[in-house]
């Protein structure tokens, strides 16, 4: 595979493309505010093209927009928002569509509002019958080793495992905390049943095609530009599904994809994405115009 062509900007490449798929955390922000030049960069694509904001974030859009004013990020950066958490949702009223849906919830307080207004009850594991997973009840200190023990009796049970989150970690200000696609690996590799809904996975472009088309922007998925820092979930899904891609370096696998001075290294990329089999059209290590 050849490597990917290294951009000082957007600019260089914009042309080509009517949507952008831009991932959040990582690219957008660093969990705690904006990295400088993406609002400008994601303003100014929008005089050309749909900025949509492609986010594995375990709750609904609404919060989302919120916590991106708070970090500097405002509404008028990007057109519309697709989270996990909107996924979720959409298999959640599915499976309470004809009754009460008793699911187990394992993660932290703040992913409440994934919940509300469905019809399910919060039950303990041995009434449940699925797990429902945002991350960690504790990120701040709390990993998959953690609830090895913990899945003992949903796997008994053969208890489903959906995935509100198929991230493996993000990047809090400097600390790298794990998310719930790290808990459902584990679970998953003990021989459970896990449904991820988010990136890699196809369904979320289905729902991506499905919100273009609801805001009359359809865009057809050969001018689609994913924007991301994750290798297995950003640039996998975007090889999986056929999409361009632009890798952001400077993201999770930093230390992987650059030089001494932070800068992205055309070798080191190369061999990282020929090893994993992916593909992505250009490189950079911020997003900037």
């Amino acid at each position: 595979m050849s490597a990917p062509k290294l951009i000082a900007g957007l600019a260089e490449i914009a042309p080509h493309y009517g949507a952008l798929l831009c991932d959040v955390w990582g690219v957008i922000h660093n969990g705690r505010e904006a990295f400088p030049g993406v609002v400008e960069c994601l303003r100014t694509y929008r005089k050309q093209g749909v900025v949509l904001l492609l986010s594995n974030a375990p709750r609904p859009s609404p919060p989302i927009r919120e916590q991106l004013a708070s970090f500097g990020v405002p509404a008028d950066a990007y057109d519309t928002i697709v989270t996990s958490g909107d996924l979720t949702r959409k298999l959640l009223a599915e499976k309470s569509a004809h009754g009460t849906f008793k699911i187990h919830r394992v993660g932290p307080d703040r992913d409440a509002p994934l919940y509300e207004g469905l019809n399910i009850a919060p039950v303990a594991m041995d009434e449940a019958e699925a797990i429902v997973c945002t991350g960690p009840f504790d990120d701040n200190k709390e990993g998959p080793d953690d609830y090895r023990d913990y899945w003992k009796p949903a796997l008994a049970r053969r208890l489903p495992f959906y995935c509100a989150n198929p991230d493996l970690v993000v990047q809090r200000g400097d600390q790298l905390i794990y998310c719930a696609g790290a808990l459902a690996q584990d679970y998953q590799r003990q021989g459970g049943e896990v449904v991820y809904l988010g990136k890699p996975h196809a369904p979320v472009y289905d729902f991506v095609e499905a919100r273009l088309k609801e805001l009359a922007r359809p865009v057809p998925r050969a001018k689609w530009l994913a924007i991301g820092d994750g290798l297995k979930t950003d640039i996998k899904g975007a090889t999986d599904a056929g999409l361009a891609a632009l890798l952001i370096t400077g993201g999770i696998h930093e230390p992987e994809l650059s030089d001494a001075a932070h800068q992205p290294d055309p070798a080191k990329i190369a061999a990282v994405l020929n090893a994993g089999a992916l593909k992505a059209t250009a490189a950079m290590r911020r997003l900037v115009w």
